[in-house]
Order: C-alpha cells, then sequence, then structure tokens
C-alpha cells in the first residue's frame, strides 16, 4: 500500500497549484520531523548543471544527464542509472507540459547513490519527450536512495517550477552558476 500510496501522490503532485504544495511540503516534513528541509540548491552540486546540454533525442538526453549526475562521483553505475530511467520513461514519460521533464528510476536506487542529489540539464532547443506534452528542454534528474525523499524533492521541486517567472529565468541562464544561484535566491523567498 505504501508503495501505491508514494506513486499515487507522486502522479498527483504536478496538478497542484502553491497553496497545495505548501501543504504537501508541510506534511511531508511532519512525518520526518528530524530531518533538514529539503534544499534543492543544496542537493544540486555546480558539477551536476549542463547549460546547455548537448542531447538532441530522448536517449541522448538520458545518457548525457547520467553523464552529467556521474561528474560528483555519487552515481556509482551510470549505466544502470540511465537503464532505469529508461523503462520508467517507457512506463510514464516524466514530461510536464511546462517543457519540463523530471527524470528518475521507477524505484529509488540506493545501492548506485552516495547519496541523494540532483542533475540538471538545459537544451539549446526543445526536445519531443512525452507523447501528449509540446517540446522539453529543461531536465532535472533525481537521483533518490529512499521513496520519503524523492517525494519530498518533488514537493520542493514543484514549488520551484510553478513559480511565476522561475522558468522563464532558469531558460535565460547563461551557465551553472547562474542557474544554481536563481535556484538559491528563490528558495530562499519560499
Amino acid at each position: 500500500a505504501r508503495p501505491d500510496i508514494h506513486r499515487w501522490l507522486g502522479q498527483r503532485i504536478w496538478l497542484s497549484d502553491q497553496e497545495e504544495l505548501v501543504e504537501v511540503e508541510s506534511v511531508l516534513r511532519q512525518a520526518s520531523p528530524a530531518e533538514e528541509r529539503i534544499s534543492i540548491a543544496a542537493m544540486l552540486p555546480l558539477e551536476a548543471i549542463a547549460i546547455p546540454l548537448y542531447a538532441r533525442t530522448r536517449n541522448s538526453v538520458i545518457d548525457s544527464i547520467v553523464d552529467v549526475a556521474a561528474r560528483t562521483g555519487w552515481l556509482w553505475d551510470p549505466k544502470a542509472m540511465a537503464d532505469a530511467v529508461r523503462a520508467r520513461e517507457d512506463i510514464h514519460p516524466t514530461a510536464l507540459e511546462n517543457g519540463v521533464a523530471l527524470l528518475h528510476p521507477r524505484r529509488p536506487m540506493p545501492q548506485i547513490l552516495a547519496q541523494p542529489f540532483l542533475a540538471l540539464g538545459c537544451t539549446t532547443c526543445g526536445i519531443p519527450f512525452g507523447s501528449d506534452v509540446p517540446l522539453t528542454d529543461v531536465f532535472f534528474l533525481i537521483c533518490s536512495t529512499d521513496d520519503r525523499v524523492h517525494l519530498r524533492v518533488l514537493a520542493r521541486l514543484s514549488r520551484l517550477l510553478s513559480t511565476a517567472g522561475f522558468l522563464g529565468a532558469l531558460r535565460r541562464a547563461a551557465d551553472a552558476k547562474q542557474a544554481h544561484q536563481l535556484i538559491e535566491e528563490l528558495e530562499q523567498k519560499l
């Protein structure tokens, strides 16, 4: 039942507005009060950001973003991660209507990760990534070690992505430092 709840929440979270996302984040934080607040900026090291991400197809995006994640040294088996992300995308694409894809394996993969973290890549042009969505150009790779962290990351990312002006500013970021600074500054306001 617990995996079903996590799957349901992971699919529903993108349909929520800012007020609902604040509530989801609060409930998830209360479920684990000893844990620190999730910080996207803290989980996204500069070496895990590729602007631009050089890829033109769905498969090359997955391979490229996994390679970017591997630069951290926290991903021990890039091939296993790429295969798991591809399998997840085959089941249900993670591309959203706003041109963002939140790539992740179907289940957390603690056996190949030193710690939970994120990678980010922005392509120079949109790529067909989801069957029912327009082109996608912003790709987050969520590398989680457990379901609880995964849901908390989804809730926090959802708040960032639904903030007016954020995606436009992210798409205009000239490099990894600028993108990271943008995320950090916005998170401080949330």
